[in-house]
């Protein structure tokens, strides 16, 4: 089954919180990094089948935008990634996220 990558970046923890929560709630995806970039901003990423992330990214950018102050900066979905992109970027199933797929 194609698999896509789905990455979300906002402005503060709360609205992080809030998208990858929806997210999770919203598809069956998984959970596969997150992580402070600069200024106050967060990123997550998921993985999952391409319907199923396209799905749980419209409702983790509708669940970030939606908090008190929230601000979704960008986002994108690469479907169907190649195995070298997997292989350099934090987006592998790991050992500590596999029992959530």
């Amino acid at each position: 089954m194609p698999e896509a990558v789905a990455v979300i970046e906002t402005m503060g923890f709360p609205a992080i919180l809030a998208a990858a929560d929806a997210m999770v709630k919203a598809g069956r995806v998984t959970l596969v990094w997150f992580d402070k970039a600069e200024s106050g901003r967060f990123v997550v990423a998921i993985r999952g089948p391409v319907s199923e992330v396209n799905m749980a990214q419209a409702a983790g950018i509708e669940a970030g935008e939606s908090v008190f102050g929230g601000e979704v900066l960008t986002h994108y979905i690469v479907p169907n990634p190649p195995e070298n992109v997997i292989n350099v970027l934090p987006l592998e199933y790991t050992e500590a996220v596999e029992r959530f797929r």
